[in-house]
This record gives C-alpha cells, structure tokens and sequence, in this order.
C-alpha cells in the first residue's frame, strides 16, 4: 500500500529524532557549491565506473576500459575487440581480484579483467539476436548478477555463485513482466545490491521494483508512483542507503525538463514507495546516490539539466551545477565524488 507524502515526512522526522529547530535547518538548503575537476578527458561515453579505495574502474562505448589512481595520479587505459566489434559497456563491477565488464548487446558478453595483468576473458555471452544487458553488480567475493531485458516474459537475470568464472541464467526465478515493461541502461544503476539484497527497476509500460532478500533466490516485485505507460519512461536508477531506506528516479526521457512523478522513496526495504519532490530539482535522472554517512538524508541526482542536491530525503533540491554531460557518479567519501559521462571522467569536491 502506498503512504502519503505527509505519512513518509512524519515518519521520516520520527526515525531521524529531529527537533523542531533542526527541521527549519533541514528545510532552508544551505549554499553548497563543487569544485569539479577533470582527472580523463577522451572522446568516449562512460556509464559505468566503480571505485574501490581510490582506484576509479571505468568502460566505455567504444570498447575501451581502464582506471584511474588517485593516489598516486597515475591513468591506464586498454581496449577491447570482440570479432572486431568494439563492444559497448555500460556495467561494471569488482570482487578483490577481477573487474567484470558488461557489453550491452552485439555482442552482449561479460569480460573478467585480472586486475594483476589486466588479462580480459569472456566469463559469459549471450548470442539471442534480442540480448541487451544494463547492468552488473556483486554482493560479496562470490556472489554476482547481471540483468538485462525481458527474454520471453521475464527479465533476463545471470547469476555468478563463484567469483565470476561462471554465470548462469536463472529468468524463470523471477516474477513475469507486463507487456513492454523492461529496463534501463543509463548508468548501472537500475540494479541494487545491498547485503544479502537485490533490487532491479523497470520502466516503459510499468515502473516496479523487483526485489531478492537472499543473493537472487526468490524474487517479489513492487508497483511504484513513478510515471510509466510509453516507451522512454520508468525508473532509471536507484540506490539504497541500507536495507530499508532507498530512492528510485528516472522520469520520461522525451520529456527531460518534467520533475513530477519522477523521485519515490521507501523506508520499508521497497515495498512501498511515495513521491518526492514534486515539481523540484531534476528532470529526467540518470543517476542518483545517497551521501555516505549522511542518514540517508543526503543526495545528489544526476540530470540533463546539471547536478542537484537534497539534504532532506528528496523533498527540497538545489541545483549545483548546470553540467549536463554526466551521466552516472559514485562517492569517494562524503566530500569527493567521481562523476563519468560524455568525454570526461571528473573529481567533484562538494565545498559548504
């Protein structure tokens, strides 16, 4: 059952103990601006990193891959070559010994890269002429899955139970979709892990959340507010703090300036979702994260329109920059975060 914005805001202070002073605090967003950095500019789109210390894993459109260190300010970068196809990544994910690359469709395949000698090998393909894939994450050094588009009546899912070396497909855990309800692949992040937890997002006929309490064994969907019913609108990323409070977003990607119906919390694990933000801050959203160590209160969205920013679960936002060639972004710690989109791989330092 769906809980009103009023419901969601009440139970919200209650949870977070806030006193009345501090609430008149949370709701006047203070000036926050960011500094933004350019670490790699190349003529590439990137919607997929992920960051382990201050090692930053990316792929590209064009079969290229590499990572850029921090520390030490030190960047690599390699190519792919499928059958002399270039293959087109947009999902990564890392255990301590591998970054897997996902590869969309054409070919859609999934390369384990030693991070060692940075050997790549194909770990899976999947040769359907309809084989898309958006998204790749790991539970823990073991565990992974990836999700792609509907194959029959259900979303396809591949599941690793050791480390990677294999993956097998597992479509018939999960319950069926509506007719023309699939995913997207903005930015890796329309599949969630968290723990033991797995949530996936769909759009176009409907916007829902499909949801595993345990590595992908049985699955249960939720219906969501977001807005649904034509074929570039649903749900395009998601994140969860914890196991309980989580945020989907997305929009309509042929109407990009609308922020209504586009922002949905939930502090039941996904179960239920209510609107946010109506009529503030983003559009169409790519990306959106939550602040590390901020209570789940923190955000940061990526849109067409620049960068935004909440400190109250979404209900208020700030825009804090007008660049609008990001596409996805990943916190560093609560200051730093690495944002990748159209040519560019960039620092932001979020300064108050």
């Amino acid at each position: 059952m769906r809980f009103s914005y009023f419901v969601l805001f009440a139970l919200l202070l209650i949870c977070c103990e806030k006193t009345p002073k501090e609430v008149l605090i949370a709701e006047r967003l203070p000036i926050l601006d960011v500094t933004i950095d350019t670490l790699i500019a190349d003529s590439m789109s990137v919607r997929a990193i992920d960051i382990s210390k201050n090692i930053i894993w990316y792929a590209t459109n064009n079969g290229n891959y590499g990572y850029y260190d921090l520390e030490n300010d030190k960047h690599f970068k390699d190519s792919i070559q499928h059958q002399k196809t270039s293959p087109h990544f947009r999902g990564i994910a890392q255990n301590s010994s591998n970054i897997f690359l996902l590869s969309t469709e054409k070919p859609a395949v999934i390369y384990k890269i030693d991070k060692k000698n940075n050997t790549p090998q194909i770990v899976f393909e999947d040769k359907q002429a309809t084989a898309f894939y958006n998204a790749i994450q790991f539970w823990d050094e073991m565990s992974g899955i990836a999700v792609g588009d509907p194959q029959g009546n259900k979303l396809a899912i591949l599941i690793t139970r050791d480390g990677g070396r294999t993956w097998q497909k597992m479509n018939q855990l999960l319950p069926p979709l509506f007719a023309d309800e699939y995913g997207f692949a903005a930015s890796n992040t329309g599949l969630v892990v968290h723990g033991k937890q797995a949530w996936i997002t769909t759009g176009g006929s409907h916007a829902r959340v499909f949801h595993s309490a345990d590595k992908g064994k049985t699955w249960k969907v939720y219906e969501t507010p977001i807005v649904s019913g034509s074929k570039m609108s649903g749900i395009f990323t998601a994140d969860f703090y914890d196991d309980t409070i989580g945020i989907i977003a997305g929009g309509d990607y042929e109407n990009q300036a609308a922020n209504n119906q586009n922002k949905a919390i939930t502090i039941d694990g996904g179960k239920s979702w209510s609107l946010i933000g109506e009529g503030e801050g983003p559009g169409y959203t790519s990306c959106v994260q939550f602040v590390p160590n901020s209570g789940g209160k923190q955000l940061v969205a990526v849109s067409t329109q620049g960068l935004y920013f909440s400190e109250d679960s979404g209900i208020k936002w700030k825009k804090i920059s007008s660049n609008s060639n990001y596409h996805t972004l990943r916190f560093l710690n609560k200051q730093v975060a690495i944002a990748a989109g159209k040519n560019r791989i960039d620092k932001l330092t979020f300064n108050r």
